[in-house]
């Protein structure tokens, strides 16, 4: 493999920069998109007015396999075709993984071109045959050569720029049939049409992107695999923005959704952008959720957003230039699916690389020791998922904490292959969850062994430092916590081999095992290969001693019910040997539907006792690694993120549950504001200390943190918060309307105690007297 240093391409950029150069091919590249200083040098070299064109990489057939820089929205991406205009199997796919797990990736590449057996010259005489992305790569650039000779040299630092060139060659490009967006970008790249875009070109702005049509399958896969409904996860359209008039530019106002019929008010549209569009570049998010009134509708869904780009004038004049930009988008809806067909995919607890050393799920992989591929429904787990629809489920993906969903909507939470931490709010709730709400879990981990992180340790030339693992292939200690609830917990035993169940043979790639069980569940055992002291920076694993593990279990808990597995190598297409869906629709038949499968079910595999380890001797997390780096649990406040449902944007908690101790839902109370507007509720959230005002009208949360000036309430100690279910008050509006009102009982009860001496002293003296008489 070749080797090249970070300083060596500053250096080149700087050059070019200084040189005045217009067009820079980069046919190289790789996966760190938070190389900051190269990421930086990129933008600093586009802002200087050079079109960069760069090769999207030689990683497919694998999704969320693109290559930086040509992932940067501010470059030119460019994939690889045959003559016969199908995607060449080398070519990096999307989406882009810079914007996981809270958003969405962009659309690259943004152009294909042929790239498989061109004809070039040899380095000392004659020709050769070449093949990969970067051959496409340089033939984008001699296109973008000539585009740029068609416009006088005068002119042409004025009109022509990174964003101006790639408006031409994505909206000339021919789009080819059968790839998808992921795939394919804009299509073909189209030399005469790009041509005829910059012959009568007027500075603009527009959106890449332009169309979302989830009727045009499968160039618009994902999207149109799986209609909108109501109750959903918003579903998150990224889309980047080019700006062909200056190179710093500003949106005039939100964007707009305009339907196109009274229908469309069914759709509501949040949008997050970029505040400052620069260099030439921006994006525009769309989060997109039916209204709770939609929960019947079925059809179609047309209209357009719109929005206003504006950028100062480069020639020192007053009046800036504005332009304004369009998005159609035709969506499909129904109705809103059972619950036993609504899976949730837990996006949030993954970790990928960059920014840390996040180890490969599989030890027999030597030549790609990252996880780097995003771990998403919709990257290397996308076979996955074009079986889970095919089979009838509908996935919603969660890129927020478990207090940030309702648990009654869905059968299954996916937990596959996650490296993070939980906060202690979510391992409490997810336990209710399964319990008293019936929610299903299927949990397939990974490796995690301390010794064999240790010996993954390598010394990183570039940036001259030792860069050691984080985690395993998954946070076993972490997700143990999270299980500890069910009496269910994870070994650190790497464990390889092959097993067959029932007929269908399966792969165990360095999975781990079971230690901890209950009794009544259903445990399955095989006899695998313990390569848990071997080097993992061997090309094969070691031999080791074979043994007999339990690495599958079934059990029901409370209402709900849970699969578990100790590998999820078999799931994602990055380097899968083969696949377990098959495992995957029996383990979500018994958590969403309890349809248990006879021979997952038979009576030879129930526990009669409970399988046990001490909790000592369970994996222990690593003390030498500063693990908050690369979380997003660990040293970070607990929030429901911008892919939560509306409602619960800026929220701790999604405030349906009735929870034991603080993890409860207090009344909303109207508060009389007459300079507020009529739409506005106000609601207090204990659970998070925090003071959440919802603005219906305007559609967005203010949240007013409270923690500095904390006050709390207990009676003499009676009140526990954290055991008695009991409303609990907190300091604030209700403080003084509580303060007299327990003051006019006080009074209230002073004056009948009163009343009551008075009238014992008056039926005491009319006593007396009728004795006398």
């Amino acid at each position: 493999m070749q080797v090249s240093y970070t300083s060596w391409f500053l250096d080149a950029f700087n050059y070019a920069i200084a040189t005045n150069m217009d067009v820079l091919n980069l046919s190289i590249g790789g996966p760190d998109f938070l190389d900051l200083p190269f990421v930086e040098k990129v933008w600093e070299l586009t802002a200087n007015n050079i079109i960069m064109v760069s090769a999207i990489g030689n990683d497919g057939p694998l999704y969320g396999t693109l290559n930086n820089p040509a992932d940067q929205s501010d470059v030119i991406g460019v994939g690889g075709i045959d003559y016969n205009d199908h995607i060449a199997s080398f070519s990096s796919r999307g989406m882009s993984t810079w914007e996981i797990p809270h958003g969405y990736g962009r659309v690259k590449p943004d152009v294909v071109a042929y790239g498989r057996d061109i004809m070039g010259s040899k380095i000392s005489t004659g020709c050769k045959s070449l093949s990969g992305t970067s051959v496409a790569s340089p033939v984008v650039a001699g296109i973008v050569c000539l585009l740029v000779s068609i416009i006088p040299e005068s002119m042409r630092k004025t009109i022509l720029n990174p964003a101006t060139m790639k408006q031409a060659l994505v909206e000339g490009a021919t789009k080819l049939s059968g790839p998808n967006m992921y795939e394919q970008g804009a299509g073909r790249i189209n030399l005469w049409e790009s041509y005829q875009i910059l012959e009568n070109y007027q500075p603009r702005a527009s959106i890449f992107p332009s169309v979302l049509d989830y009727t045009d399958c499968p160039y618009s896969w994902p999207f149109c695999r799986q209609p909108l409904y109501a109750g959903a996860m918003p579903v998150i359209f990224n889309a980047t923005i080019l700006n062909g008039m200056g190179v710093i530019g500003y949106i005039e106002s939100p964007p707009i959704w305009n339907p196109s019929d009274d229908v469309g008010n069914l759709l509501s549209i949040h949008f997050t952008y970029s505040d400052i569009i620069w260099p030439w570049t921006g994006y525009l998010a769309l989060h997109m959720q039916i209204k709770d009134e939609g929960y019947q509708y079925s059809g179609l869904i047309e209209g357009n957003v719109t929005l206003t780009v504006y950028s100062p004038s480069s020639n020192g004049e007053e009046v800036h230039q504005s332009s304004t930009c369009v998005l159609h988008l035709k969506l499909k809806v129904v109705e809103t699916p059972p619950r036993s067909r609504r899976i949730l995919w837990d996006q949030y607890h993954n970790i990928k690389y960059p920014p840390g050393y996040i180890p490969r799920d599989s030890l027999d992989v030597r030549n790609d020791i990252l996880d780097w591929h995003g771990d998403h429904l919709h990257t290397n787990f996308h076979i996955m998922y074009n079986m889970l629809r095919d089979a009838g489920y509908y996935v919603e993906t969660l890129g927020s904490p478990f207090t940030c969903f309702d648990a009654s909507h869905y059968g299954t939470l996916l937990m596959v292959d996650l490296e993070d931490e939980y906060y202690k709010d979510e391992i409490e709730k997810l336990r209710d969850d399964v319990l008293n709400e019936g929610l299903g879990i299927a949990v397939f981990a990974e490796w995690y062994n301390v010794d064999s992180m240790v010996k993954m340790r390598f010394f990183d030339d570039n940036t001259r430092s030792w860069w050691t693992p984080v985690t395993g292939g998954a946070n076993i200690p972490a997700l143990n916590e999270l299980l500890a609830p069910f009496d269910i917990a994870f070994g650190d035993k790497i464990l390889n081999g092959d097993f067959s169940i029932n007929g269908e043979q399966s792969h165990y790639a360095s999975g781990t095992d079971i230690v901890m069980f209950p009794k009544g569940g259903y445990l399955h055992s095989f006899e695998f290969q313990d390569n848990s002291e071997a080097s993992a920076t061997q090309n094969i694993l070691s031999s080791g001693m074979t043994k007999v593990f339990p690495i599958l279990g079934l059990i029901e808990v409370g209402k709900g019910r849970i699969a578990v597995y100790g590998d999820s190598n078999c799931l994602d297409g990055s380097h899968m040997v083969t696949n377990c869906y098959w495992l995957l629709r029996k383990f979500l038949d018994f958590t969403s539907r309890n349809i248990k499968d006879p021979v997952l079910f038979s009576d030879s595999s129930k526990t009669n006792k409970p399988l046990h380890v001490d909790k000592s001797q369970l994996p222990v997390r690593r003390t030498d690694v500063n693990f908050s780096s690369y979380s997003s649990v660990v040293g970070k406040d607990l929030i429901c993120h911008r892919d939560a449902r509306f409602e619960f944007w800026g929220t701790r908690e999604y405030g349906i549950h009735q929870h034991i101790g603080r993890n409860r839902k207090l009344p909303v109370y109207q508060p009389i504001d007459m300079a507020s507007d009529a739409n506005t509720t106000m609601g207090l959230n204990l659970k998070s200390d925090e003071f959440t005002i919802q603005d219906s009208s305007r559609n967005h949360s203010e949240v007013i943190d409270r923690n500095k000036s904390r006050t709390s309430i207990d009676f003499l100690g009676l009140l526990n918060r954290d055991e008695v279910d009991v409303p609990m008050l907190m300091a604030g509006q209700w403080m003084i309307p509580l303060l007299v009102a327990l003051t006019c009982f006080l009074l209230y009860l002073s004056w009948r105690m009163r009343q009551r001496r008075r009238r014992r002293r008056k039926g005491s003296v009319s006593g007396r007297l009728m004795n006398m008489v």
